[in-house]
């Protein structure tokens, strides 16, 4: 079974159930897999790299390892802020690659049943079914579920 919240189908019910920190980005939450979360820390000015996506921040230096932040509004297509020191950086880890995610702010931690959570709907863009895996409703919130594997896809094929 996979650790990936969105990698499952969002209209099976199992009745498993999985922890997940939930995060801000703009106006919008998302959430991940805790198993994909290596650490939480503040925002660290990073270093730039020449030639480097638009949505990679640079990198900074993690206990001795060159570690790539991504701007995770700029990566969804949403309006991009300087970061501040309220700012942090989720740590995360898909295979081998460890990558950094500038988010505003992280929220909480919470348990999903398969049974929580309803598939995007048609209606969101090819792009977004992508890096969307389903969407949970809680507390009068909605809650983007990120395909982390998509949204570090092209960070992940450039390590390789």
């Amino acid at each position: 079974m996979s650790t990936e919240l969105a990698n499952r189908d969002p209209g099976r019910e199992t009745g498993d159930a999985r922890e997940a920190i939930i995060f801000r980005v703009g106006p919008q939450e998302f959430c991940i897999d805790i198993m994909t979360v290596r650490e939480i820390r503040g925002w660290t000015p990073a270093t730039m790299l020449p030639r480097s996506p638009g949505y990679i921040r640079g990198v900074i230096n993690l206990r001795g390892t060159v570690l790539p932040i991504l701007d995770l509004a700029q990566r969804l297509d949403l309006p991009s802020v300087d970061p501040t020191s309220r700012h942090v950086i989720v740590v995360v880890q898909i295979g081998a690659q460890v990558v950094g995610m500038l988010v505003d702010a992280v929220s909480d931690i919470i348990t999903l049943a398969d049974s929580m959570i309803q598939p995007t709907p048609a209606v969101a863009s090819e792009a977004s079914r992508s890096f969307v895996g389903g969407l949970v409703a809680l507390d009068g919130r909605m809650i983007n579920i990120l395909r982390l594997e998509n949204v570090l896809g092209e960070i992940r094929a450039e390590a390789a």
